[in-house]
């Protein structure tokens, strides 16, 4: 199986970096103490992923302060698997020799305030070899998986953490996914503004019709996508346990929303919809002679985090056979958050893919057992 790589990121005003370049090997490992920016380095290799941001809730949250742009800019490649890295990437000097054996693709982000030069701009441009792309056609030219320290609260946490786990995999593996996600959260938005407006006496309800149609039908999309990934993640067998998914859909249909008419116009929201949706995640008994444990109530920590380990591992495998190709691993200081068995699994996810992982703890490093590329910050 081809794998994608990425040689090279360059960084200008984006969050703490003023002006840098990071090139990176088939496992590179950032090692800096806390608060010296390794996670905004994985932050804008993400973002070059998926066009979007892990972290800010606003674009210019990731604009260096006193700073009105910023760019993220990186070149990335195809490869054979067992080519992952022969020799340190920032051997090679120019484009040309960035892959001998794939083609080279350059990828973007622009961020701005929304205004710059005195002229209103996108506060977000994307950009695949110099043009201008959308977001859902920039998405998942360079697949990747991201692990942080906040995932290992995906099993028992908030539904909104589960929401985004399944969007960031379909995201990037189904351009059509993206689109309907970016359809659905806009006309969301503006349905939202309408009942509120319904509830002030200043709109009407016919003024829904046209947002009604559009998050049915992107709506269901997503629902689709959702079912089927959590279908296959069901059949997954790992070495550490079977686990079963379950579905908590809040479908949307027209006579769900006419169901609670009265009840969003008193609120102002729209209150069903894939932006309610949820999973449940159980463990199966090996004997199976004992009901599947429901691990957001029964597990315990170590079950837990070994389910979100599954989470994890299926979101790899589902990238691999969707793609075609090995998307790129993320880790972002997750070592200190595990012990001895959960960090040898974590490493056996490493194989066969590049990783780039970051760590305040020297001691890491030796739980490689192949050579890696070390980047000190």
């Amino acid at each position: 199986m081809n794998g994608m790589r990425i040689a090279r990121i360059e960084l200008s005003n984006f969050r703490s970096y003023s002006k840098q370049t990071f090139h990176f090997g088939a496992t590179t490992i950032v090692v800096a103490a806390n608060g010296r920016g390794k996670t905004n380095l994985l932050e804008a290799i993400y973002l070059l992923s998926t066009g979007e941001s892990l972290r800010a809730g606003l674009t210019e949250e990731m604009i260096a302060w006193g700073s009105d742009i910023s760019q993220v800019m990186g070149i990335v490649f195809s490869t054979s698997a067992n080519q992952l890295v022969s020799e340190p990437a920032r051997q090679r000097a120019s484009r040309s020799e960035i892959s001998d054996d794939g083609e080279y693709t350059s990828l973007g982000v622009i961020l701005t305030r929304g205004v710059y030069l005195g002229k209103r701009v996108q506060k977000r441009r994307y950009l695949v070899d110099g043009v201008s792309r959308t977001r859902a056609t920039f998405a998942g030219r360079l697949p990747a998986v991201m692990f942080r320290p906040e995932d290992m609260r995906l099993v028992e946490g908030n539904p909104s953490r589960r929401r985004q786990y399944m969007d960031e995999v379909l995201s990037v593996a189904h351009p059509d996914y993206a689109r309907a996600r970016t359809t659905y959260e806009a006309s969301l938005r503006r349905r939202n503004r309408v009942l509120d407006a319904i509830r002030e006496g200043e709109a009407t309800r016919a003024q829904l019709s046209f947002w009604d149609l559009s998050l049915v039908k992107n709506g269901n999309v997503i629902t689709d996508y959702r079912r089927a990934y959590l279908e296959y993640l069901s059949g997954i067998s790992t070495t550490f346990g079977q686990y079963q998914l379950h579905y908590d859909a809040s479908t949307i249909s027209p006579s769900r929303l006419a169901e609670h008419a009265d009840a969003e116009v008193a609120v102002g929201h729209t209150l069903v919809g894939p932006h309610k949706d949820d999973f449940i995640i159980e463990q199966v008994n090996e004997s199976k002679s004992e009901k599947a444990k429901n691990l957001m109530i029964y597990g315990s920590r170590g079950e837990q985090r070994l389910g979100v380990l599954f989470l994890k591992l299926g979101a790899l495998k589902y990238m691999e056979e969707k793609v075609k190709v090995a998307p790129i691993l993320l880790l972002d200081d997750i070592f200190s958050e595990l012990d001895e068995e959960h960090r040898a699994a974590v490493v056996k996810m490493t194989e066969g893919r590049q990783t780039i992982l970051t760590t305040a703890e020297e001691e890491v490093i030796a739980l490689f057992g192949r050579s890696v590329q070390v980047e000190r910050l």
